[in-house]
């Protein structure tokens, strides 16, 4: 799911940061921490990938949430609901990957008013980035991470 193909991965993409989690690891906080599960993360990643997608497309937007923290908001809990938001990610990730893939010439030049189309693209990896980190680091703590991993 990295929006970007390199040379290599130094950081799996997050398909592989979410391959085999259940709910009940999607779910799972350290004990006494302050952040976010797997899923609550998910949500978030689903929310600004599907701002972007909606820009790009020149679609109205979906109503702001009141702060930032309230694109971790997990509304429903069990199994079908935690594969539902996965397969939100990805087919929201989809369509945007088609949008940026059909970006003309000039959609990464910067300047002018506002953000340039691919300005807010690599805003958007970064944070992708950012949050898969997250994930890793959290499947790790709860034992679900494994050992040895090839990219």
């Amino acid at each position: 799911m990295g929006l970007c193909h390199g040379y290599g991965r130094l950081v799996p993409p997050l398909s592989d940061a979410l391959e085999g989690v259940n709910s009940e690891q999607a779910g799972w906080k350290p004990q006494g921490a302050a952040g976010n599960s797997i899923w609550e993360t998910v949500n978030h990643l689903t929310y600004y990938k599907d701002r972007l997608l909606r820009k790009l497309k020149g679609l109205e937007q979906e109503p702001q949430p009141d702060s930032n923290d309230d694109t971790f908001t997990v509304k429903e809990s069990g199994e079908e609901a935690w594969q539902k938001a996965v397969a939100r990610l990805k087919s929201i990730h989809a369509q945007l990957r088609e949008v940026i893939e059909a970006l003309e010439e000039g959609a990464y030049d910067w300047g002018g008013a506002g953000h340039a189309p691919g300005e807010e693209v690599m805003s958007l990896i970064l944070h992708d980035a950012y949050h898969t980190g997250q994930i890793v680091l959290l499947r790790k703590l709860q034992g679900s991470w494994p050992s040895t991993r090839r990219f």
